[in-house]
């Protein structure tokens, strides 16, 4: 199976270090959007998409590759992103909803998006800083746990 992890992460990192865990459990390389050649996806069994949330959705440059994608038929995805939410206040529906411009963009395309996985990440945009930030040394050893779990998941979900 050959898998490849797409991700943006600017500010902490945080996002960059759910990718290499992600990336390390799927034997798969991480390049962000700018490094990727989109007809170069088609090589790939499964292709996982992710960044830091910015105003409720993924970086623009992720969005901006999605649309250059060319169509393909059942090609396996996974949606991630690292947000600076509350993490007391962002569940599940909270990570669906940030994620829908990107899953619709994927399913667009032809993509089978098999899952999706959301943390809290660092913040210190704005006035946060000031004040040390929110969600402080996030994303933590259970995160990263978290996103091996996903990501071992995604890969059965990929060979049935």
């Amino acid at each position: 199976m050959k898998s490849l992890v797409v991700v943006f992460s600017y500010h902490h990192k945080n996002t960059e270090k759910v990718a290499k865990s992600i990336a390390k459990v799927i034997d798969a390389p991480v390049k962000t959007p700018h490094e990727v050649i989109p007809e170069d996806l088609r090589e790939y069994d499964l292709i996982g998409f992710g960044s830091g949330i910015y105003s409720a959705k993924h970086h623009q440059s992720l969005l901006d590759l999605a649309d250059k994608l060319p169509q393909v038929t059942g090609k396996k995805a996974f949606i991630f992103s690292t947000y600076g939410a509350p993490a007391a206040f962002a569940g599940r529906e909270f990570v669906e909803k940030n994620h829908s411009q990107l899953r619709e963009k994927l399913k667009a395309k032809g993509y089978t998006v098999l899952g999706e996985f959301g943390c809290a990440g660092w913040n210190t945009n704005s006035f946060l800083a000031y004040f040390g930030g929110l969600n402080k040394g996030r994303p933590n050893a259970e995160d990263i746990r978290n996103a091996e779990e996903f990501a071992r998941d995604m890969q059965e979900k990929t060979r049935r």
